[in-house]
């Protein structure tokens, strides 16, 4: 090779070195890059009182999973196998030992789970809450909360019943003494302002389905249905206000595929949407952002709901429950 071609050659090498040394430096220094190295470092960690199994929840989840992707930032969703504050509260000082870059919570028990929230956030992990929890989240440390106020849209459930001429309703509860849960059916009562009865249950399909059908059976005069859970609780309702053979108004906080083909058939009345999707996306960029740049909004709550869903929109909205969207 002539002296020449060898010192193009070399100069070839070098500038190829060169620019892969500079995509590297600029891939480490980019602020969009994900540094999820096993170590922690923006990893984010998301603790919920509903399991990733539960329709609702996957909404959540793959809200967050898609935020995770876009932001390129690791995400994990831990959740207890049952409605169990003890084991959540565990999880959450389990994560804070582990040092994420910042926790996602809700909070359905501020007594329970207030302990290990406030030791994440003197640790100095940020944390971001969703869901439930938006009347206590500022007073445990929580950067932002993420959801819709509970006690008002059961307010707004009740006076919608009174608007389409209910005269009595049952408040079909899943878990009672999960405090999101027991603000609902608080709501409809003080909407409603008239009779108004809560029926506890499990979550439990055939459980929910006989326990209503009881009801309806004993006590002719109830003309309403609220449940607080479409997928849970609403599908169920639906069955037994078919088999009850009178007519009987269904309205249910959260979406299912299920309860929104009754919407479309006329068979339930409305649906309370909570847009789940976003309580998981926004709640995964905020806490990126404010891992990344110390960003974060002025005020403590953003309400993702409630939007209400009627048999008009419920084929558009159906569509996108079969993607975990709605």
């Amino acid at each position: 090779m002539s002296p020449e071609l060898k010192l193009l050659w070399a100069a070839c090498v070098a500038l190829i070195l060169g620019v892969m040394l500079g995509i590297t430096a600029f891939k480490s220094a980019s602020p969009t890059a994900s540094h999820d190295d096993g170590s922690g470092n923006e990893r984010i960690v998301m603790i919920s009182h509903g399991q990733a199994a539960d329709p609702y929840w996957n909404i959540v989840r793959n809200g967050a999973e898609e935020a995770a992707r876009q932001m390129g930032v690791g995400l994990e969703y831990r959740a207890p196998e049952t409605f169990d504050m003890i084991r959540m509260a565990e999880l959450i000082q389990s994560a804070t030992n582990q040092h994420p870059a910042g926790i996602i919570v809700t909070i359905p028990d501020a007594e329970a789970l207030g302990p290990s929230i406030r030791a994440a956030v003197q640790s100095g992990i940020p944390v971001v809450s969703i869901n439930s929890g938006s009347d206590v989240a500022a007073g445990l440390g929580s950067l932002i909360h993420i959801g819709q106020d509970e006690y008002e849209t059961g307010k707004r459930v009740g006076e919608r019943l009174k608007q389409v001429g209910a005269r009595k309703v049952a408040c079909v509860n899943h878990e009672v003494g999960n405090t999101a849960l027991d603000a609902r059916c608080r709501g409809v009562k003080d909407g409603f302002a008239g009779p108004v009865s809560v029926l506890p249950t499990s979550n439990e399909y055939q459980e929910i389905r006989s326990k209503i059908a009881a009801v309806l059976a004993g006590d002719r005069a109830i003309d309403a249905l609220v449940t607080l859970s479409a997928p849970l609780a609403g599908d169920p309702a639906v069955e037994a206000v078919r088999e009850a053979q009178r007519p009987v108004k269904i309205a249910s906080f959260d979406l299912s595929p299920g309860f929104l083909e009754a919407l479309g058939r006329g068979e339930a009345t409305f649906a309370v949407d909570p847009q789940a999707f976003l309580q998981g996306y926004l709640s995964t960029v905020l806490l990126t952002n404010n891992v990344r740049y110390g960003l974060m909004p002025a005020n403590r709550l953003i309400e993702s709901g409630p939007r209400f869903v009627t048999r008009a929109d419920a084929p558009k909205v159906l569509e996108l429950s079969k993607q975990a969207i709605r």
